[in-house]
C-alpha cells in the first residue's frame, strides 16, 4: 500500500512531529468549554438538576470545580493556564466573559445558544485557529430572550438572537481572534475589532489569562497554588508548578487587573469569601465601579487588559499579543505578523493537500467543518467517585446523591482532551457522536482519530461490566454500537493516509470490544433469540413512547434498530477478525464466531415467531411490541428504525476467504449444513461481482422493496438527504390504541412537538447527517457485490434507473447541498433567514446545525454540531474524487465503493 504523497507540507510534519514524540503540537489548544455551568459535573445537588444548580448568572461570579469556559480560548491540555475574551460595550448588565444561552427549561425546545459565533480556521495541530464573535453595540437582550422563548411553545420556533433585532442596522462589532503558534509553547495572538455600523461606538476588549482553580477543593494550606503578577511594560508572569513559567506580552501598556478565581460566596450564598479578590471582580471594578475589587498588587490568579476603544463607523484596529514561555526571545511587531502569514499559509497547504479537486465553495465548507472539528476539542475533567463523595475543602455533598445520577460509574476518571459535538449544548461527549467525529477527523489527523477511539475502550472510561460510557447526563443510556465500525473505518482511513496498516491499534481495539460485545449479548437480548432490545439507542423520541422507559411487566420491545446495530457489530467484528487473521491464524476461529452469530442475528430479524421484524403487507422492518398473553403487534411506524436494517451488511473478497483456510471451512460447513441460515438471506452461496460474498440481513427482494420506500419523495427521501420518519405521516399519523390511552405519531419536518426524550432532540421527520452518511456506505456495499446489474428507480416513480453507487452519490450531493449556495445564491442551512443569506458579512460563514428540515432543510438544534455534522466534509472529498475519477475517464468509482476504502 503506498502512502499518500505528503511533500514537504509543514502541518503534517507537525503532526508527526507529535506522533514520533519529538515536539508536543497539541500541548496548547482550544480546549475550553464554551460552557460549564449548568453541567452535571458541576451540579452537587440531592435532586440532580444541573441547570438550576449552577446558572449562567452564578458563572461569572462561581469557580468552577471541574473545567473552565470562555469565550473563544484556549488552554493547555491539562487546562491549568486559560485565555480567552472578554468584551464590555458599556450598556451590557455584565461582562460578556462567556456565551449566553436558554437552560434546557427555559427553550420551548429545550436548550439552545444564543449568540452569533463562527469557527472559521484550525488545524489539526492548533498551530493556525481562527474564530469570529459577533458583539451587539445595543444592550445584549438577555432578558428578552428567556421571556420570549418562555412564552412559546412547542409549535413555535424558537427566539433567536437575529430575531431580537440587534444586527439591524449592522449595529455590532466583528471580533475575529486568531491563534498562530511560533513554537510548541509559543503563542500569538491577534485580536481584530470591527465596527459594522454607520456611526461610531465603544468598546472595551478585555484579553483574559487564568488559571483553572485546582487549590480550593483540597482546602488549606495551598501550597500549589499559580501566581500571576504584573512586571511592569505591559508583561504578566504566570508561574504553575508543573506547567512552568509563561510570559504574557500586552501592546500598549494597557491598565491590567488582578484577582482569584474564587467564588465569591457572599454574592451567591450569603457567605464568608475565602479572601477580598474573587473571580467576579473584573465585572464589579468595570460596570460598578467597585475600584477595592481588584488588587492593588498586582498579583493574584486571573489577570485582564483593559483595552477601551472608540471606533469610528467601519474602522478597525488589531491587538497583538504573545503567551510564551519566560525565557522566549522577543518577537517585534513584524517577526509577530511573520508568524501569521506563514501559518496561515501553512493551513492554505494543508487544506489544499486534503481537499484536492473540490470547487472553490465546497472548498470553503469543508474547510470550515474540518475547522469546527477542531475547535471542538474540549479538555474533560469528571472523576466520579470524587464528584459523588465530595472534596476536603468543600462541604459535603447530600447523600441523595449516593444513590443519584451515575453512582454505579464510580471506576470513571475521565482527564483527557476530547472532540465533543457541540462545546456549548454538549459539552460533555456522547460515545456514538464520538464515533461519526473520529470518522470525520481522521482523514485530516488519523492518530488524534485512533486515539479518541481507543480513550473509550481504556479502564477508566469503559465499565467493568464492558459497557462504553453513554453520556454525561446518564453514562449507563444505550447508545447504538457503533464503536467497532468507527475504529474498522478509522484504521482504513489511517492505512490510505499513511501506507502502512497499523495492526498494533485494531487488535487492542478488538480485545476490548469483544467485552462491550459481551455485554451487549448478556444485557440487551432478555430471552437469548438474537432479537435485541436496547432502549432509545440515541434515537431519542423516534418512538411512539420513550424507548428509555421501563417498560410494564411482561411489555417486552424487540427493536427493529435494536437488532440491525448488532447485526452491524457482528460484522465490524468479522472484519477487524479477518483483518487481524492475515497476520495470525488465531483469529480464524473468532472471525467465525462472528459470521455465526451474525448468520443468527439474520435469522431472527427475519423469521423469528414467523416473520420476525418484517411486514410482507408494508415491504418494511418494524419494532414489535408484546404485552404479554401471546398478544404483540408489530408498530407499523416506518422510520429511520426500519431502515437500518439496509446498513448490517458488508462483502467478502474471494481473495481473502482463499487466504483463510481454517474459517473458509467453517463458513463452508454453514452453508452446507445450515441452509436456513444461509440461502436466500445471506448471498453465500452465490459470489457477486469478482466473486464476492455478501452477508446482508436483507435479501435481494426485499432489498429492492425498502429502496423504492428509501427513494420515493412522498416518504423517505427530501431534498437534502433521508428524512428520520416517512412524510406518508403526515397524512396518515400513526396511532397505537393502549388500555389507557391512544398515543399519536406524526411527521414533524422540525423542531419537535413532543417532550418525549428532551425538548430540542426530533427523530420524526428531519434528516440526520450520522444515519445518512451510515446508508451511503451501505448502498456502496451492495453496489460492491450487485454491481451495476442492480438497478433502482431513482427518486421512486420518476422512471429513471441507476446503480446503487450512483444512488449513494447523488443522496451525497443532496446532503451537501444542505451547505452550499444554491442557483439562487442562498444556502438551504440557513432557510428563511435573511441576514444569514444576504448580509455579506454573514453570508459566507457556515454554521454546521445538529439535525435539518426535512422539508426545506433549515438546519435545526444545536448550531455548532460540527461534530457528525463534519461528516459533510468527507462526503465532499468523496465526491471530488468521484468527479476526477470521471473527468480522467477512470472506470474505478467512487472512493468507499471498494471493500474497506476510506
Amino acid at each position: 500500500m503506498e502512502p499518500i504523497d505528503h511533500g514537504m507540507v509543514a502541518e503534517i510534519q507537525r503532526l508527526a512531529e507529535g506522533e514520533e514524540r519529538r515536539q508536543y503540537w497539541k500541548r496548547w489548544g482550544p480546549y475550553l468549554a464554551e460552557r460549564s455551568w449548568g453541567t452535571v459535573r458541576e451540579d452537587y445537588s440531592a435532586n440532580g438538576e444541573p441547570w438550576t444548580y449552577l446558572t449562567h448568572d452564578q458563572a461569572r461570579s462561581r469557580a468552577y470545580r471541574w473545567g473552565e469556559d470562555g469565550l473563544l480560548g484556549v488552554s493547555d491540555n491539562h487546562q491549568r493556564l486559560c485565555f480567552a475574551l472578554a468584551l464590555w460595550n458599556g450598556r451590557d448588565p455584565i461582562l460578556k466573559e462567556r456565551l449566553f444561552g436558554l437552560s434546557g427549561y427555559e427553550g420551548n425546545h429545550g436548550e439552545d445558544v444564543k449568540e452569533v459565533y463562527y469557527y472559521l480556521d484550525a488545524t489539526p495541530t492548533h498551530s493556525y485557529l481562527k474564530a469570529l464573535y459577533k458583539y451587539p453595540q445595543a444592550e445584549f437582550p438577555y432578558a428578552r430572550l428567556v421571556e420570549e422563548n418562555g412564552r412559546r411553545g412547542k409549535l413555535d420556533p424558537e427566539f433567536e438572537l437575529e430575531d431580537t433585532g440587534v444586527f439591524a442596522g449592522d449595529r455590532y462589532f466583528d471580533v475575529f481572534v486568531e491563534y498562530a503558534k511560533n513554537d510548541v509553547d509559543d503563542i500569538v495572538i491577534r485580536i481584530r475589532v470591527i465596527n459594522r455600523s454607520s456611526e461610531a461606538a465603544d468598546l472595551q476588549v478585555l484579553p483574559t489569562l487564568w488559571f483553572r482553580n485546582t487549590w480550593t477543593w483540597c482546602g488549606p494550606p495551598y501550597e500549589d497554588k499559580p501566581q500571576m503578577e504584573m512586571r511592569g511594560g505591559g508583561v504578566v508572569v504566570a508561574t504553575h508548578r508543573t506547567l512552568g513559567t509563561f510570559q504574557w506580552t500586552l501592546p500598549g501598556s494597557p491598565e491590567l487587573l488582578f484577582t482569584e478565581n474564587e467564588t465569591n460566596n457572599e454574592r451567591l450564598f450569603g457567605g464568608v469569601n475565602y479572601g477580598p479578590y474573587v473571580k467576579d471582580a473584573f465585572h464589579e471594578y468595570l460596570i460598578h465601579g467597585r475600584r477595592a475589587a481588584v488588587n492593588p498588587e498586582h498579583r493574584g490568579t486571573k489577570c485582564c487588559a483593559v483595552y477601551p476603544m472608540t471606533l469610528a463607523p467601519q474602522e478597525e484596529t488589531v491587538l497583538v499579543l504573545r503567551l510564551a514561555p519566560e525565557n522566549a526571545a522577543p518577537l517585534d511587531a513584524s517577526s509577530a505578523a511573520s508568524v501569521f502569514e506563514a501559518r496561515a499559509k501553512e493551513a492554505d497547504e494543508f487544506y489544499q493537500h486534503l481537499g484536492p479537486g473540490l470547487t472553490a465553495e465546497s472548498a470553503k465548507v469543508c474547510r470550515q467543518a474540518f475547522g469546527g472539528l477542531f475547535w471542538s476539542k474540549q479538555f474533560y475533567h469528571f472523576v466520579v467517585h470524587t464528584w459523588l463523595k465530595g472534596d476536603p475543602g468543600m462541604p459535603t455533598p447530600p447523600p441523595e446523591r449516593k444513590q443519584g445520577r451515575n453512582h454505579e460509574w464510580q471506576h470513571l476518571f475521565n482527564e483527557d482532551v476530547i472532540s465533543m459535538p457541540d462545546k456549548w449544548e454538549f459539552p460533555w461527549y456522547a460515545s456514538w457522536d464520538l464515533a461519526f467525529q473520529a470518522i470525520a477527523i481522521a482523514p485530516a489527523d488519523p492518530d488524534f482519530a485512533k486515539q479518541q477511539l481507543s480513550l473509550f475502550l481504556r479502564e477508566w472510561y469503559m465499565h467493568p461490566n464492558g459497557q462504553i460510557p453513554a453520556y454525561e447526563w446518564t453514562f449507563s443510556d444505550v447508545n447504538p454500537p457503533v464503536h467497532a465500525w468507527a475504529c474498522w473505518r478509522v484504521y482504513k482511513i489511517d492505512a490510505r493516509v499513511k501506507g502502512k496498516c497499523d495492526h498494533a491499534f485494531l487488535e487492542a481495539a478488538f480485545h476490548k470490544l469483544l467485552m462491550n460485545f459481551t455485554w451487549w449479548v448478556n444485557r440487551k437480548d432478555s430471552e437469548g433469540a438474537n432479537i435485541f432490545e436496547g432502549g432509545f439507542l440515541g434515537l431519542d423520541n423516534i418512538g411512539v413512547f420513550n424507548r428509555s422507559d421501563v417498560l410494564p411487566s411482561g411489555w417486552v420491545l424487540e427493536q427493529s434498530d435494536g437488532t440491525s446495530w448488532m447485526g452491524c457489530y457482528c460484522l465490524s467484528l468479522l472484519r477487524i477478525a479477518l483483518e487481524l487473521a492475515t497476520i495470525n491464524s488465531t483469529y480464524e476461529d473468532i472471525a467465525s464466531k462472528f459470521f455465526e452469530h451474525f448468520l443468527y442475528i439474520a435469522g431472527a430479524i427475519n423469521r423469528y415467531r414467523g416473520s420476525g421484524l418484517w411486514n410482507e403487507e408494508d415491504g418494511f422492518y418494524y419494532d414489535r411490541l408484546r404485552t404479554g398473553g401471546g398478544q404483540d403487534q408489530l408498530l407499523r411506524l416506518r422510520s429511520m428504525v426500519g431502515l437500518l436494517p439496509l446498513v448490517s451488511c458488508d462483502t467478502i473478497e474471494e481473495e481473502l476467504i482463499q487466504r483463510l483456510p481454517g474459517f473458509r471451512k467453517r463458513m463452508q460447513w454453514f452453508i452446507d449444513h445450515r441452509p436456513d441460515l444461509t440461502e436466500g438471506l445471506a448471498s453465500m452461496t452465490k459470489g457477486g461481482v469478482e466473486q464476492r460474498r455478501l452477508l446482508s440481513v436483507v435479501n435481494l427482494p426485499r432489498l429492492k422493496r425498502i429502496l423504492q420506500r428509501l427513494f420515493d419523495e412522498s416518504e423517505f427521501l427530501s431534498p437534502y438527504g433521508i428524512r428520520s420518519l416517512s412524510k406518508y405521516h403526515e397524512s396518515h399519523p400513526y396511532v397505537l390504541p393502549l388500555e389507557s390511552s391512544t398515543l399519536e405519531v406524526h411527521y414533524e419536518p422540525a423542531e419537535s412537538q413532543s417532550g418525549i426524550f428532551g425538548g430540542n432532540s426530533n427523530w420524526r421527520g428531519p434528516v440526520w447527517f450520522p444515519m445518512n452518511f451510515l446508508l451511503i456506505e451501505a448502498l456502496q456495499r451492495f453496489h460492491h457485490y450487485y454491481g451495476d446489474s442492480l438497478q433502482i428507480e431513482f427518486p421512486t416513480g420518476s422512471g429513471e434507473r441507476i446503480s446503487l453507487d450512483e444512488a449513494a452519490d447523488r443522496l451525497s450531493a443532496r446532503l451537501c447541498a444542505l451547505f452550499e449556495p444554491g442557483t439562487d445564491g442562498k444556502r438551504p442551512v440557513y432557510n428563511g433567514k435573511e441576514l444569514f443569506q444576504v448580509n455579506p458579512n454573514f453570508r459566507d460563514y457556515v454554521l454546521f446545525m445538529e439535525y435539518f428540515n426535512g422539508d426545506n432543510g433549515k438546519g435545526l438544534g444545536a448550531s455548532h454540531q460540527t461534530g457528525w455534522t463534519g461528516l459533510v466534509a468527507k462526503l465532499l472529498q468523496q465526491r471530488a474524487r468521484r468527479r476526477a475519477n470521471r473527468e480522467s475517464g477512470s472506470q474505478a468509482g467512487a472512493p468507499g465503493v471498494k471493500q474497506g476504502a476510506s
